[in-house]
Parts: structure tokens; C-alpha cells; sequence
């Protein structure tokens, strides 16, 4: 009886073993990070300094500007390290919303949770005092923006005057502007005496993007080390959407052909203007900017060399 009783013992037991087996998640499962798609991680090669340049931090306890357009809900630190985790990033740079108009406290508390590994771009106005932008390059701050795809602080006045003030920083200005416009105003953005780098790829109106005359300007600027762009946030201006996003990458790739050395990646997390495709998959769009890049020379700039120049990480 007692032989009996172990080999049912064992049976019960190797029976219960067999279900936790089936429903048990596998090691390195993951719930969906907020704000993204999948849970999969990307394919190509981690580098070890790889940098995120564009991302944008929410919380409501900052109380939006007046004129805000795009009041998103809250995405934290926490979430982002998520992403950061899943992705497999260690630098970042967190980008000043248009949502907070010149106040930048979401960006700076932000900053100082990421510590070392993050940089900031800030937005100030022409009200600004050199006080004022010694301190927020104190905490990580390395440039200033302009966001011209919404109505915001800024007005295109401001760019110049604003770049001569912070030329004697080392800081560069980011530039959100559509294609049409960024064409429209190619004299302003060539003669400035600081770096300027162009958001999303420069916002070139699809289809035959690369034909649009911001494509030439930015391609020149580039050529000549007077500006970078980000291959960021493609699912704005794509037709051809997920999985390919064909159509960006015939302008990244020309870019990239143009000087990899001015080229950076940045995920553009949480998507705050996710286009008609809707939520996207970062790891996706990470793999895409890879397989862009070519060869792992060029994906080494992209992705660490030349955001690590450009910041100062």
C-alpha cells in the first residue's frame, strides 16, 4: 500500500508540475509598456552607449501652458525606464514639450531622476536671462527648442536672437517646423552661429518627400556640419505606415547617405502625435532605424558617437 501511495504521490505531483509548466509565463516576459506597442525586444545588436535623443516626460501636477494645443496624459520616469529596459538604451535626452510653454520644471524634475544619463532641451522665450540659462545648463540642460508644428512660447522672431545668446553656451537649437515652412524660411536657418537640429526628419510632406526643397536644404546643412536631424516619429508624415514605413526611409537613408555623422535616433516616446496609424512599435521603428544605417560603422554614429558628441555624454 505505501508503494502504491507514492506512486500516486509521484503522479499527482509530476501532473501539477506538467500545468505550472504550461501556464507559468516564460522567463523575460513583459506586460505592455504604457504607450507602445509589443513587448518584444529589438533584433539588431546592442551598443553600449546607445542614446535616445527625443522623448517627452507628462505629469499633471505641472500645470499646462494657456495656449496649450496638446495637454497628453501622464507618462513618468517609471514608464520611460520601461521602455528604456525593453529597448536596450542607456543615454537619453528628454525634449521640453510645447504642453509647458517656457516652463521647464516637468523637464528639470526629470532630469534629475535620470541623473548622468540624461541631457534636456529646454524652451525659453527672448525674456530669458543669462542667469536663468547658466542655472538649466547646471542641470543638464544642452539646448533650447522650437516648436513650430503648434502654436507654443516661440515664435520664428525669437531664433535669432535666441541663437546668438546661446552660442557662447556650446548649446545648439532643435527646430520642430513642417516642411513647407522649414523651405520657406532656408535663408534664416543657414545663417545662424549654432548648430540646428532638425526634429522627425525634418517634417517633409509625403509622397517623394526626398524631392521636397526642405529635403535639399537640410541634405546641404547636413553636408556641411551646420545640422543634424533625428530619424524620429516617422508615423506623422508616412503614407505608407507600419510595418516598412517605406516612404521615411527613402529620406532617412538619403540623409544618411548624405553624412552619417549628423544623423541621431530617438523614439519620440509616448507619441504624442502618433498620426493616423495610431500607437506604435518602438521596437519596430528602432529596428527600422538600423537596418537604415547599413553597415554597423554607420549605426555606431547614429546611435552612440554622434549623440554623445552633440550632448556631452
Amino acid at each position: 500500500m505505501q508503494a502504491e501511495m507514492t506512486r500516486r504521490d509521484l503522479l499527482v505531483n509530476s501532473t501539477l508540475a506538467a500545468v505550472a509548466i504550461v501556464t507559468t509565463p516564460a522567463v523575460g516576459f513583459a506586460e505592455e509598456i504604457p504607450f507602445t506597442q509589443g513587448i518584444a525586444k529589438p533584433r539588431f545588436k546592442k551598443l553600449a552607449g546607445t542614446c535616445d535623443t527625443h522623448f517627452h516626460i507628462y505629469n499633471n501636477k505641472f500645470p499646462a501652458a494657456a495656449n496649450a494645443s496638446l495637454v497628453p496624459p501622464n507618462a513618468s520616469v517609471a514608464d520611460y525606464r520601461q521602455l528604456r529596459d525593453r529597448l536596450g538604451f542607456e543615454r537619453s535626452v528628454i525634449v521640453q514639450p510645447s504642453t509647458y510653454g517656457i516652463d521647464n520644471s516637468c523637464l528639470l524634475e526629470g532630469l534629475a531622476e535620470l541623473g548622468n544619463a540624461a541631457r534636456g532641451i529646454a524652451v525659453v522665450d527672448t525674456s530669458v536671462t543669462d542667469d536663468e540659462l547658466q542655472k538649466l545648463g547646471s542641470r543638464g540642460v544642452r539646448g533650447i527648442r522650437f516648436n513650430f508644428g503648434r502654436a507654443g512660447a516661440t515664435t520664428i522672431d525669437m531664433v535669432e536672437p535666441l541663437s546668438a545668446r546661446i552660442a557662447e553656451l556650446g548649446w545648439h537649437i532643435q527646430v520642430h517646423i513642417k516642411g513647407d515652412d522649414l523651405a520657406d524660411h532656408a535663408s534664416l536657418f543657414s545663417r545662424l552661429p549654432v548648430t540646428v537640429v532638425f526634429d522627425h526628419l525634418g517634417r517633409l510632406p509625403q509622397p517623394n518627400g526626398d524631392r521636397h526643397p526642405a529635403f535639399k536644404l537640410v541634405s546641404d546643412l547636413l553636408a556641411k556640419g551646420k545640422a543634424y536631424t533625428k530619424i524620429s516619429s516617422m508615423y506623422q508624415d508616412t503614407l505608407v505606415g507600419p510595418p516598412t514605413y517605406a516612404d521615411m526611409g527613402v529620406i532617412a537613408k538619403g540623409y544618411i547617405k548624405t553624412a552619417p555623422e549628423r544623423v541621431l535616433w530617438g523614439s519620440d516616446w509616448p507619441h504624442p502625435s502618433p498620426g493616423k496609424h495610431g500607437k506604435p512599435d518602438d521596437a519596430l521603428l528602432m529596428d527600422l532605424a538600423t537596418d537604415w544605417a547599413g553597415d554597423d560603422e554607420t549605426r555606431q554614429k547614429i546611435f552612440v558617437d554622434n549623440p554623445a558628441r552633440l550632448y556631452g555624454f
